[in-house]
């Protein structure tokens, strides 16, 4: 493989219609994050009295991304079997004489997973604002249709009154979990600093852990990590999550838009290549498409907590391309909901045609001031 042949192979997403994110956890992202951590690591030493400060300066003047030949990096990647080491050859050659202070005491995979969790950290931000705007919207949609009647429907048929207000409101309160877990787990990223084996065998130590959570922003660990792989774990879990949450917004999108119950319809919905006289729920369907490859990816990243020794063959190397597919799965997915929810269109007078059970909507009503309740 050439550079150029990387270049005329490049992925531009013509598959993956449901994922976005792309800037933020693309391969000039992830380099950049990459740059990002070894510029941290040497502020964090300098800071320390553990290489000179003119060298840290130097490090980090030179840690941008657009000053690299990334497709240089994918291919003498392989050699090694990360990108790390050929990156660190290169930044060493752009500082110069300030060379030594480059990665030291750091192994590829400090450089890696602490890149990666800058990666996530940066995806998610518009994630968790979508999310705002989904449960902003779904309780707007909650409130005024709390008394619209509707057909309940289990096991795919007509069960007992309800109203869409409850349904909407069940939506919220998805979203608004998935939210919370989200949150969460954006928060709890951790850097990553070991050195070879795990020791910190450095000078300086736990005190440059400290420092370098504190460049990176990121959380501090208390051990590091790199076989003890919690942090992937409960993003792999938070994401999926989302991504379930959202494919139930989706799923009932889609039952309550065919063409025959007619209950609710997307604002702007998606032609057809044969059949122009169509309007297809394009944001159900890719919400929905999304949350069908998200578990999957999620499961990769659980079976890497079973990682041997004190640096894992194959366990680490198999996170990488799953968590960023996840990411951008998730950030597609809330990206669409957003719209869908935004626009999404409710048909009353079809809900009511539709309603074949006799019976009141029970305490539905109730139900969905109890749920807006407990959101404020």
């Amino acid at each position: 493989m050439t550079s150029a042949d990387t270049g005329a192979s490049a992925d531009f997403g013509l598959l993956s219609p449901m994922r976005t994110a792309a800037q933020a956890t693309g391969d000039r992202a992830v380099l950049q994050a990459m740059l990002d951590a070894e510029a941290a690591l040497a502020r964090s030493q300098a800071a320390l009295g553990l290489v000179p400060r003119e060298a840290a300066r130097a490090v980090t003047a030179a840690a941008q991304a657009g000053d690299f030949d990334l497709p240089g990096l994918v291919v003498r990647a392989r050699s090694g079997g990360n990108p790390v080491i050929p990156l660190v050859e290169d930044l060493r050659a752009a500082v110069g004489p300030h060379g030594p202070s480059v990665h030291r005491g750091a192994t590829s995979q400090d450089i890696m997973d602490t890149a990666l969790m800058l990666v996530a950290r940066r995806a998610l931000g518009p994630v968790l604002a979508d999310l705002d705007r989904i449960g902003a919207a779904l309780a707007g949609l909650a409130a005024d249709h709390r008394d619209t009647p509707m057909a309940a429907r289990t096991l795919t048929q007509q069960a007992v009154p309800t109203t869409f207000g409850l349904k909407a409101a069940g939506w919220h309160a998805l979203a608004r979990d998935a939210r919370t877990r989200l949150h969460a787990a954006r928060q709890a990223l951790p850097a990553q600093l070991g050195g070879p084996a795990g020791t910190l065998e450095q000078p300086g130590g736990p005190a440059v852990l400290t420092r370098f959570a504190a460049e990176t922003g990121l959380a501090e660990p208390l051990l590091p990590w790199h076989v003890l792989r919690a942090p992937i774990a409960d993003l792999a879990g938070a994401l999926a999550f989302t991504a379930g949450a959202l494919g139930k917004l989706a799923a009932d999108v889609l039952v309550l838009s065919r063409t025959e119950v007619g209950e609710v319809s997307e604002g702007v919905g998606g032609g057809s290549s044969s059949m122009p006289h169509k309007r297809n729920p394009v944001k159900a369907v890719m919400i929905a498409a999304a949350a069908r490859q998200v578990p999957a990816l999620a499961a990769i990243l659980y079976g890497s907590l079973a990682a041997e020794d004190e640096r894992p063959a194959g366990a680490w190397h198999a996170e990488w391309q799953p968590l960023r597919e996840a990411l951008r799965l998730v950030a597609g997915a809330a990206a669409d909901a957003a719209e869908l929810v935004a626009g999404l269109r409710v048909h009353p007078e079809r809900m009511r045609a539709n309603l074949r059970v006799a019976g009141t909507p029970g305490a539905a009503a109730a139900l969905v001031a109890r749920a807006l309740g407990e959101a404020e």
